[in-house]
């Protein structure tokens, strides 16, 4: 990829669009159009194509979407609008400029159940609305271009905007005892280190479906407990729950997936280099929180 090329990065607002948009300049992109929804309605068909054949991109980094779980059992139709056919008029109008593009999914295309590790090429059923949509989106994606990237993450953190390393640390503010799930195993996905992996990939050409997390499963659980540790909270008591009882305690919720694990075989064979472990991007992530 030429240097001058110019990159399109929608949901620059957002954790994964704010950090590509920093590791494409520190790349020395020199031409990076960072954009978000008061920038292009992405679910306007018609104002999808005239963008991209003014600006013609060389590549667009795809990570705007939709991802309120609980919020998106009540809009559906909204939800359906921003991440399938949000991704399908993108998809299209990349095609229409010869561009290529990576389009950031998730665990729930997947039905969560089980303890293995889903492969890239796994059934797909979606789990909730927001799992659906998702799967709409990728196949809108592939039916539309062969110069495509899908990147399936899960547990998203970074430094810009809200996330739950965030929401874990506010509440140790107030609260000496917490509740959290204790059977929903899976990754935290630190934006960092997936923005790096990104570019990797937009440098190359090895088109196709990747699961892109941080090393290791962990739990809710665990994880809440790892977070208190790295920050040196010690007054707040984190107690185990399983999903049944939170559902009880914290009724008219969105299905949650059990198993998210997500196998990292594709980014072995394609000569990707994998993320580092969850333990180490926490510690990092924290650490950049309190600006050391």
């Amino acid at each position: 990829m030429d240097k001058n090329s110019k990159i399109i990065v929608t949901g620059v607002k957002g954790q994964l669009g704010y950090e590509c948009v920093r590791e494409l300049k520190e790349r020395g992109y020199s031409n990076v159009l960072g954009i978000d929804i008061d920038d292009l309605d992405i679910t306007n068909e018609k104002a999808v194509h005239e963008f991209f054949k003014r600006e013609k991109p060389a590549f667009l980094m795809h990570n705007a979407g939709w991802t309120a779980v609980d919020k998106a059992e009540e809009f559906p139709d909204k939800v359906y609008a921003v991440n399938s056919f949000g991704p399908k008029y993108l998809a299209e109008a990349c095609k229409e400029v010869d561009a290529g593009m990576i389009f950031i999914s998730t665990d729930y295309v997947f039905d969560g159940k089980g303890d293995t590790p889903f492969e890239v090429d796994s059934p797909r059923s979606g789990l909730s609305v927001y799992g659906k949509s998702k799967v709409q989106g990728e196949d809108y994606v592939r039916a539309a271009l062969d110069k495509y990237f899908i990147v399936r993450i899960s547990w998203a953190f970074g430094i810009n905007g809200n996330n739950y390393i965030k929401t874990m640390l506010k509440l140790a503010e107030t609260k000496t005892e917490l509740n959290i799930v204790c059977d929903q195993i899976g990754s935290p996905t630190y934006m960092y280190d997936l923005s790096k992996l990104m570019c990797d990939m937009m440098e190359s050409d090895k088109y196709g479906v990747y699961h892109a997390t941080n090393e290791g499963y962990t739990s809710w659980y665990e994880f809440t407990k790892y977070i208190y540790e790295v920050a040196g909270i010690t007054s707040v008591n984190v107690k185990p729950i399983t999903t049944k009882e939170y559902q009880k305690l914290v009724p008219a919720q969105a299905n949650r997936p059990l198993n998210s694990r997500l196998s990292k075989i594709s980014l072995d064979k394609a000569g990707f280099k994998r993320l580092p472990t969850w333990q180490d991007a926490t510690r990092r992530f924290i650490k950049e929180l309190k600006g050391e």
